[in-house]
């Protein structure tokens, strides 16, 4: 073997240890394509939650009830009877019940019903309630105009309040040949301990329920 021969193989070697440009290139891009991706599905997991609820409210799945400005004009004779549900979660040191347990009315009607709650603990507790309406069928057909569930509640120590709910059936659950043949209806109600500081309850025992 000549010398040339020798200095050939060499200068093969070293080119063959360099790294190669496309490669780098390559592996680059799929390392930030992994992290475009990691960092996109983080913001999705995140929006989730406040997607799925919006979603919720716009068609009244899994029972959740509408929000509306004022009840329709149109009233119906059919009557409904509505049956009011109270919970609350672990740690949360509140009693809760319905001021009734049921009422019946008409379809379209403009109802009122009160909710009371006590704040068994030594210090000032918030809360926040979730919602919804059994059967599921009917949460896109019960509106709420007032709630109490709209905003935190807070009550301080050992005191006790009257919470306003001011809801309709809407008259359109007659056309839906499902919906129209429920007779009973449920509403549930669960609150939950928050931090920090929330809207005071404005209705307390005794007041004439205005507010809300």
């Amino acid at each position: 073997m000549t010398i040339d021969d020798n200095s050939t193989k060499a200068a093969q070697v070293a080119i063959g240890s360099k790294p190669d440009p496309v490669r780098r290139g390559t592996n680059r891009g799929v390392v930030l394509v992994c992290l475009v991706a990691l960092f996109a599905m983080g913001g999705m997991t995140w929006a989730a939650v406040p997607l799925y609820r919006l979603f919720c409210q716009v068609t009244g799945y899994g029972g959740t009830t509408m929000r509306a400005d004022k009840a329709p004009d149109t009233i119906s004779e059919r009557k409904i009877t509505i049956r009011f549900d109270a919970n609350v979660s672990p740690g949360m040191p509140w009693q809760f019940q319905p001021a009734q347990r049921t009422i019946e009315v008409k379809i379209g009607e403009n109802a009122l019903a009160f909710y009371k709650a006590h704040n068994t603990s030594p210090h000032a507790v918030t809360g926040s309630a979730t919602y919804n309406v059994s059967p599921d069928i009917v949460g896109a057909y019960f509106s709420k105009i007032e709630c109490f569930c709209f905003t935190e509640q807070t009550l301080a120590a050992g005191e006790s309040v009257e919470m306003p709910l001011s809801f309709f059936v809407d008259p359109s659950i007659e056309k839906d040949r499902e919906a129209m043949l429920v007779k009973e209806i449920t509403l549930s109600y669960t609150f939950y301990p928050i931090d920090g500081t929330g809207a005071k309850a404005e209705v307390k025992t005794g007041d004439t329920g205005k507010g809300g």
